[in-house]
């Protein structure tokens, strides 16, 4: 499975920006996907996941200001972000959890991320 990532950029601060990740290749299923991101000099950190269902949830630094959706004809997730502000710069990363015939286990894997860079 291949996760493109798309959306990133340079933005002002109280802008907005959209991401997507779009999976392709051998695909049975996809449950969960989300978004992640690391700032320089920091570790990883969830931003937010979105299950089959439809159920999110989302970090607190982010709430009220991003909106993760999915599109599973398309097999991608999206984060529109709103209201940015210069601490949310950083690399964003997707993922899914995924599985190629029913008698595969699920695996998780990640896009390559892409930048995000708000200015004060």
């Amino acid at each position: 499975v291949h996760l493109q990532a798309s959306g990133g950029g340079l933005v002002q601060a109280g802008g907005s920006l959209r991401l997507s990740c779009a999976a392709s290749g051998i695909i049975f299923s996809i449950s969960a996907m989300g978004w992640y991101r690391q700032a320089p000099g920091k570790q990883r950190e969830l931003v937010a996941t979105i299950t089959g269902g439809g159920t999110t949830n989302y970090a607190e630094f982010v709430k009220g200001r991003f909106t993760i959706s999915r599109d599973n004809a398309k097999n991608t997730v999206y984060l529109q972000m709103n209201s940015l502000r210069p601490e949310d710069t950083a690399v964003y990363y997707c993922n899914v959890a995924s599985r190629m015939t029913p008698q595969h286990r699920e695996y998780v894997y990640w896009g390559q991320g892409t930048l995000v860079t708000v200015s004060s």
